[in-house]
């Protein structure tokens, strides 16, 4: 319908909306403009749709067919061009609630729409507007959440340079001590190489400066004894007696040897070199059977750089990874064990409260948790065990423990614990979960884990 008003409020000559429509007197309407311009390109009034001669060189504004033109470019402008049905050009005033859409009355009166439920254009919207009002406060929700995820995501990846940096800087520091300490020991081999070459290349030296004298006393001998050989027979004769001592005196002395241990020891400094060095290493690093995790670490936890203590501090700005604590103030070792036997002692010193023990791999880190551990503890001024989910059971203890032994059998499905001390047995637990356990450590004030002995075993090859 919209299209056909459009039609009737066209100018027949430029086909679009009157603009200064004049009204002839064979009764057509042409924009001013248009009229004007096909006159003068004819060179007659004749009328363009009819050809009947204007009486009239300037023809009436036709005032009522101005203003319907101008009222519908109003309402035309003011009507966004999406409210325009495009089946039918109408306005969009109803809302198809089973095809989801805007539709004009035709659309409702049409085949397509047949018991199909409508509603009013501004009430469907009100509606739909309500329903995405709620959608989109979830999004607000989910993007806050999402903002505020970014930020945690950034002081991680701040951390984990932060991380980088510090683990390199004691790679650097542990091997700088590994390359003094073989500095070290290299010049001390070089050295004694050195002062064994020394002391053969001495003795070698006092032996040739003593074989180089008896050569030239024996050339002397020889030459004497070559003289008396081209003498006279009297005066061979009158010498002969000094000549022969002479002579045979020399073939007398011992014929010059090597002595035993002349040369370079080569065995006693290159044999089992890299091994004996090794064996040497000992004695400067330590070892811990269990190395602390800082990713498990609670805020308030801080994890000395050789991962083998911990103390209380201020709470720190750490990433809240899924494996930290962050209600139990406690840390894992960083390898779970699920077979064989493993030993570990702690220090525990003065401490006002820790507990040790194992927990399993199953543990939620977020909340506290308290299920599938077993532990040793110490508060309030007596020890308890405990095997969640039982509640503690207090047990007694003859001494104040300075030392705690932790003692896992997997393949027994033990865990005791006893005082490295005087290896008395504190207690045992029996028939533990078969699962991956991680070694654990909770603490009011602090705790360090004790390295163990290295020695090396040498067995004969099968």
């Amino acid at each position: 319908m919209a299209s056909r008003f459009a039609e009737e409020l066209s100018c027949p000559v430029c086909h679009d909306i009157f603009r200064e429509p004049v009204l002839l007197s064979c009764t057509h309407s042409f924009c001013k403009g248009c009229l004007q311009t096909w006159w003068r390109r004819k060179q007659t009034l004749e009328c363009p749709v009819c050809m009947t001669v204007s009486s009239k060189a300037f023809p009436p504004i036709n005032r009522v067919l101005k203003n319907l033109c101008e009222a519908y470019l109003l309402e035309r402008d003011q009507t966004p061009s999406g409210d325009i049905c495009s089946l039918h050009s109408e306005r969009l005033k109803l809302f198809c609630l089973d095809h989801q859409q805007p539709v004009c009355v035709i659309c409702r009166d049409s085949e397509q729409h047949t018991d199909h439920t409508f509603r009013p254009i501004n009430e469907a919207a009100e509606q739909h507007k309500k329903k995405l009002q709620e959608t989109l406060e979830l999004l607000k929700e989910k993007l806050k959440f999402f903002k505020q995820a970014k930020v945690r995501f950034d002081q991680t990846a701040e951390h984990i340079q932060d991380q980088a940096r510090c683990t390199e800087k004691q790679i650097k520091r542990q091997f700088k001590m590994l390359r003094k300490f073989l500095k070290k020991e290299e010049e001390a081999r070089l050295s004694a190489l050195r002062e064994e070459e020394e002391q053969k290349s001495q003795r070698m030296k006092e032996r040739m400066e003593a074989l180089s004298r008896e050569i030239a006393a024996l050339s002397d001998s020889v030459r004497a004894t070559e003289d008396e050989l081209r003498a006279g027979d009297v005066s061979f004769l009158k010498n002969y007696k000094a000549a022969v001592e002479r002579a045979q005196q020399r073939p007398l002395l011992e014929d010059p040897q090597l002595h035993s241990g002349a040369l370079i020891d080569v065995a006693k400094h290159l044999g089992n070199l890299s091994f004996n060095i090794w064996n040497k290493i000992k004695d400067v690093v330590s070892y811990s059977p269990v190395i602390l995790d800082p990713n498990t670490a609670h805020p308030n936890l801080i994890v000395s750089v050789k991962l083998n203590s911990v103390s209380i501090g201020e709470i720190q700005m750490l990433p809240l990874n899924p494996e930290r604590f962050d209600c139990l103030v406690s840390v894992l070792g960083s390898e779970s064990f699920d077979s064989g036997t493993h030993s570990w002692n702690v220090h525990v010193g003065d401490s006002t409260g820790w507990t040790l023990g194992v927990i399993a791999e199953s543990f939620k880190m977020k909340g506290n948790n308290q299920t599938r551990h077993w532990r040793l503890g110490f508060g309030a001024g007596h020890y308890s065990i405990r095997s969640s989910p039982n509640p503690p059971t207090v047990i007694a203890v003859q001494k104040k423990l300075q030392r705690i032994r932790v003692n896992l059998d997997c393949d027994r499905r033990t865990l005791s614990f006893s005082d490295p001390d005087d290896d008395t047995h504190i207690y045992a637990f029996t028939n533990i979960f078969t699962m991956k356990l991680f070694p654990f450590i909770n603490t009011v004030d602090g705790l360090k884990l004790l390295p163990s002995k290295v020695s090396v075993n040498v067995q004969p090859s099968s």
